[in-house]
């Protein structure tokens, strides 16, 4: 689980305050004395290509996860094939009556908030370089070199196989935990679904993958309602607005280099705002580090099958090219012949 926060703070420019030249929090940055304006290194321009969000003429799939846990076998025979669509058109999906209960998930947020607003001394506690300390806060992106500044702090823990989390604020760990669990849960009930929509027992992506990690094959994300997200479909930019009490659910790159690209890991991003505060909470599971992550060999097999499309790549190796900020299914990725 790696909750982030988002702020943004736009006002005709004046003058750059001292501490815009240093690195460091977002939320210090926004609240030192005679800030006025964006620092330029937190300052990135789209592509002219890139059009700016908009209200899509489709809408992004919904899942009922109920159905797929309902036991009639006619529903999941369904829902099976609504996540099969879902995940080979669009690469994400709005997941509801996940069981996850909304109090919870309300928690969950306000304890993510009460944490990013204890003193600086005390989340600096947590401060560190290295990427794989199993509690990190920090700022920007967990890359080695950046452009540009990420205008974001971030919570990141790792918690599986060994729960990691702060002991502040009170009783934020025990909610992590119990919504930890609760989400893992979820996570793996929807990967036996993706199983079988790719013609597999329900157990093979988790016996393929020995899934211990984060990152790779799908992600659960909730947000403050501040809204914010935009995802790439058919070429185009457009704004997320999930329904309440919703999972927003990704699908990663190793889903896509498992199925041989029938599932796509789809371009995404969040656009701060000017007036509050975004906090969102992804919750990633994927493959166990040591992992050599490769299209199943059953869909290379036989009269149907396509020939492999991505390179095998230890998940460890292809965790450290992401986090070092450099191409990673562009580097595995084959050429088509």
């Amino acid at each position: 689980m790696a909750p982030a926060t988002s702020l943004f703070v736009e006002k005709p420019t004046e003058q750059t305050p001292p501490q815009a030249s240093k690195r460091v929090s977002v939320k210090t940055l926004v609240e030192s004395p005679g800030l006025t304006s964006i620092p330029s290194k937190y300052s990135y321009s789209l592509n002219p290509n890139e059009s700016a969000g908009s209200e899509p003429d489709e809408t992004i799939p919904t899942i009922d996860f109920s159905l797929l846990t309902s036991g009639d076998p006619h529903q999941r025979s369904k829902i099976i094939r609504d996540l099969d669509k879902a995940c080979r058109e669009w690469g994400f999906f709005m997941l509801v009556n996940h069981g996850v209960s909304k109090s919870l998930m309300k928690e969950v947020l306000d304890g993510c908030n009460q944490f990013f607003n204890l003193p600086m001394e005390e989340k600096m506690g947590y401060e560190g370089k290295d990427i794989w300390k199993p509690i990190r806060f920090g700022t920007g992106v967990d890359v080695k070199v950046e452009e540009f500044f990420f205008w974001r702090d971030f919570l990141k823990v790792y918690v599986h196989p060994q729960f990691n989390f702060p002991n502040k604020p009170e009783g934020f760990s025990e909610v992590a935990q119990e919504y930890s669990k609760r989400t893992r849960e979820v996570i793996k009930e929807l990967l036996k679904g993706v199983s079988e929509s790719l013609g597999f027992e329900q157990s093979y992506i988790e016996k393929a993958m020995n899934l211990e990690s984060d990152h790779g094959l799908l992600t659960l994300l909730i947000e403050n309602e501040i809204g914010g997200l935009q995802i790439q479909h058919n070429g185009k930019w457009f704004n997320v607005n999930p329904l309440p009490n919703s999972f927003l659910v990704n699908t990663g790159d190793h889903l896509e280099i498992l199925s041989n690209g029938r599932y796509k890991s789809i371009k995404h991003r969040a656009v701060v705002n000017n007036k509050s505060t975004r906090i969102t909470i992804p919750v990633p599971l994927g493959p166990s580090l040591d992992t050599v992550v490769s299209p199943a060999p059953e869909l290379l097999e036989g009269e149907s099958g396509c020939p492999a499309a991505y390179l095998p790549m230890k998940h460890k190796d292809y965790m450290d090219r992401l986090l070092e900020g450099k191409p990673c299914l562009d580097h595995v990725r084959l050429p088509v012949a």
